[in-house]
């Protein structure tokens, strides 16, 4: 596994090769930049628009934009494009099925030291609530490329949780992405369930595990909305133990959405949790530390499968 290009430049270089072909793709931004965003910023200046720091006004715009046929991408911190625009989401786009697509950069505690309005822990289970929506939770550069393509196809709304930095990559090239989720690990008895960046975590976990001969598996589930009977017979039907790991809150999050799944067909299996406390975080430190305050972090998870908790 090799460090690739930042994910947010492996996201925008395929929207801007959309935007490219597509003259009714439009791009708006709350005025967050990424490298890839300033050359559709200077090669399509028709097409794209910083509504500045008005993530509520951005949101409006986006569905007035959608309303008269344009494909629209619009772009912000995840906890304020969705918290701050909840009513306007759902109401204005979602209630509508418009074919716009939320960005949110900086999902879980990426943003570190910026405080608790930063932290995007609780925009996955709020977004979940909205029948319309699919969401995505990218991680690594070739799921980015792929769910950039995938939400502009998309006839509904889309949300991407999308993170900043290299990430290794973890599929090949012709692996086939409209499943929503990916076996990173060959599967076994205890399979891993993980999302967004948790999941080189939870790679690093399964070679440790090997390492004290505890064959786990893992699976990589980059679409949390809609999961389908897939991800269940391919995935949970065949596990006698199942481990989630998401950097969400523990209410509403991954774990939720496969022990939903599981009550729905009725299959008793043993589930750990993984993720954030559903708490507050006023607090400030880098990501590894509150990993550690959660039992997110690589040792703990390590430790929580062995003891079997």
């Amino acid at each position: 596994m090799t460090p690739q290009i930042d994910m947010r430049d492996a996201f925008f270089d395929e929207i801007y090769e959309i935007g490219r072909s597509d003259k009714n793709v439009v791009f708006l931004t709350d005025d967050m930049d990424a490298f890839s965003l300033r050359r559709f910023k200077a090669d399509m200046p028709g097409q794209f628009i910083n509504v500045n720091v008005a993530e509520q006004g951005m949101i409006n715009t986006a569905a007035g934009l959608a309303m008269c046929g344009k494909k629209v991408f619009a772009y912000g911190i995840a906890s304020f494009v969705t918290m701050r625009c909840y009513e306007q989401i759902k109401v204005n786009i979602a209630s509508m099925r418009l074919p716009v697509t939320i960005i949110g950069v900086g999902p879980g505690f990426s943003f570190e030291f910026d405080g608790p309005t930063h932290h995007g822990t609780q925009d996955v289970a709020i977004m979940r609530a909205i029948p319309e929506m699919t969401i995505f939770n990218l991680s690594d550069t070739s799921v980015a490329s792929r769910a950039a393509r995938l939400a502009y196809m998309s006839e509904g709304p889309v949300y991407v949780r999308l993170d900043k930095g290299a990430f290794p990559i973890l599929s090949q090239e012709d692996e086939d992405f409209l499943t929503g989720f990916r076996v990173v690990k060959p599967l076994a008895d205890i399979n891993i369930v993980s999302t967004g960046y948790m999941t080189p975590i939870a790679v690093s976990v399964t070679e440790e595990l090997a390492s004290r001969s505890l064959d786990v598996g893992l699976v990589d589930l980059y679409r949390l909305k809609p999961v389908g009977d897939l991800f269940y017979e391919s995935v949970l039907a065949v596990s006698e133990r199942v481990v989630t790991l998401e950097e969400s809150a523990s209410t509403g999050g991954l774990g939720t959405i496969v022990c939903e799944l599981l009550a729905d067909h009725g299959r008793p299996i043993r589930v750990t949790r993984l993720a954030s406390k559903d708490k507050q975080f006023v607090s400030y430190g880098r990501r590894s530390w509150f990993h550690g305050q959660n039992g997110i972090d690589r040792a703990s998870v390590v430790n929580a499968i062995l003891s079997g908790k």
